[in-house]
């Protein structure tokens, strides 16, 4: 592990002795920015072999500049939904491993869209999040990101959206993760409002669960969320570069979850193009949360520490279009198929971008497959923590090697779980189990035992199911998708009519002979 050295500069300008193989590299700030329910159309920036109408009707010329810095992901993976993801994010581990399969809020409380479902009885899946502490059966205890970089001396931000831990428990709060500064972070996944005037939510007795904290000194100003949040990430960025520290910021946006409401800086624009009101204020929240962007991009080069600090940029999920939205459900991602709460690609597939000075080539693009739970181990890479002992066992897999340009010939599956029931429906939500290997993928239904087979290279928008035609690729993958959730010991759900748990997919293929009836 490389040592934090804080002093060097002085000891470099003012100590002869100091001998040049005494003097460590300084280690990287590192500035993730995760964006809520923004799907993989949702921007000026194209993710596809060509740019698509949304490229065209979306405004994020931030994004553009961060592509244009640096590396573009084409397959870059999150869950369905935000809980999962943002657990995964901050352990390392698959969603079927740490078992916080659905969106964490109420202590001890499955959701209630799945307390009554008609066919399934659901898991009791750990509700109450992420812990750092052990003594809960219904949390997954883990060494948090944060708390492995502040122990090797980064100072720890986190701005936005927390939703890691259920209310009443040690993971609602993000100064006991390991951050050492927290802003608006709460057990809640979504503002009372975006609105300053508003007071975000405060003073509402029915959006008490939902008020976003500790933004009081904005309360009945003219202001939007988003830029309340960015000022007060840039205050605590400023204190730690003054400080000459290394920084770890975790812009988390709020947008662009619901309650859609407009950036009323953007929206407009966005009429006058001729949109729906209700599309004019999503993209008016999309490019509030660009304009976010630019002004912490820009505080990173006027302070002069821009060549020595990596910028992520990711989504938590596919974009929202099962309901809330103006027009046809389920059409907001084109070319992909569906949205959040969706195994198909429009629930899953995010936009992400890597801006590391020096190492990812400016303007270049990557195809390699990688998934939420990666990021883990990548930014403990980039920080230098080469060694970690871990309570949890870590999933994911370092990116470093692709962003410094070196390319893999193997195929590496890719896995998601959701024993549960997200309240919506459409085209691949509902409670499934999927792997993606290579070009291939595979989603299992857990309620009718249904399976959907596509080849994403030919068929982007999942738009031909493969079973039939393909029975040997079928059989690879259901075998493939039950030896991992055999090996995470992922939890199934029970078939109210039968009182059995969901069998895996290969027994659903090959279904076992009973013992009296072998030979």
């Amino acid at each position: 592990m490389k040592k934090i050295i804080l002093g060097f500069i002085l000891c470099v300008l003012f100590f002869a002795s100091c001998q040049p193989e005494e003097i460590e590299e300084v280690p990287p700030n590192i500035i993730l920015f995760l964006v809520d329910d923004m799907g993989w159309q949702d921007t000026s920036v194209p993710f596809w072999t060509e740019r698509t109408p949304y490229n065209d009707l979306y405004h994020t010329p931030n994004m553009e500049r961060l592509a244009k810095d640096g590396m573009k992901f084409t397959q870059a993976y999150a869950t369905p939904v935000c809980s999962p993801t943002r657990v995964s994010l901050m352990t390392g581990m698959n969603a079927a491993r740490h078992r916080v399969t659905n969106w964490t809020l109420r202590k001890d409380s499955i959701q209630p869209m799945e307390k009554n479902h008609e066919s399934l009885i659901f898991p009791e899946w750990n509700v109450n999040g992420m812990s750092p502490v052990g003594g809960d059966s219904k949390a997954i205890q883990a060494m948090p990101l944060p708390q492995a970089l502040h122990d090797v001396g980064y100072f720890t931000i986190h701005s936005g959206k927390a939703h890691l831990g259920a209310i009443g428990t040690p993971g609602e709060n993000p100064l006991k993760l390991g951050f050492d500064i927290n802003i608006a972070g709460h057990a809640a996944g979504a503002p009372g409002s975006y609105l300053g005037t508003e007071n975000f939510g405060n003073g509402k007795k029915e959006k008490a669960i939902w008020a976003v904290p500790g933004l009081e000194k904005y309360h009945g100003k003219d202001v939007y969320l988003t830029e309340a949040i960015t000022q007060e990430a840039l205050i605590a960025m400023d204190s730690a570069v003054t400080g000459q520290q290394p920084f770890f910021l975790y812009m988390s946006y709020y947008a662009i979850h619901t309650p859609i409401m407009e950036d009323k800086r953007y929206f407009q624009k966005y009429l006058e193009k001729g949109m729906d009101s209700t599309e004019a204020k999503y993209a008016s929240m999309i490019e509030g949360m660009d304009k976010s962007l630019g002004d912490i991009m820009n505080y990173v080069e006027k302070k002069n520490i821009e060549d020595n600090t990596i910028i992520l940029f990711m989504s938590d999920n596919g974009g929202l279009s099962a309901h809330a939205r103006a027009g046809e459900p389920h059409t907001h991602n084109a070319p992909l198929s569906s949205g959040k709460g969706s195994m198909r690609e429009g629930g899953i597939r995010e936009p992400m971008l890597v801006k590391w000075p020096e190492i990812t080539k400016p303007e270049s693009t990557s195809a390699h497959q990688v998934i939420i739970e990666d990021f883990y181990p990548s930014i403990l890479e980039m920080a230098g923590i080469d060694s970690l002992e871990t309570i949890q066992k870590v999933d994911g897999q370092s990116f470093v090697s692709v962003l410094k340009g070196e390319t893999y010939d193997g195929v590496r599956p890719l896995f998601w779980h959701y024993p549960n029931e997200w309240g919506a429906s459409g085209p691949g939500i509902g409670a499934a189990s999927t792997v993606r290997k290579g070009d291939w993928k595979l989603i299992y239904y857990h309620v009718d035992r249904g399976m959907e087979l596509f080849n994403l290279k030919d068929d982007i928008g999942e738009t031909k199911n493969l079973v039939e035609a393909n029975p040997e690729k079928l059989k690879d993958l259901a075998t493939t998708l039950t030896n991992h959730l055999k090996t995470t010991k992922a939890q199934m759900p029970i078939d109210k009519e039968s009182g059995k748990v969901v069998p895996f997919p290969i027994d659903v293929l090959e279904p076992k002979i009973p013992i009296e009836k072998q030979n």
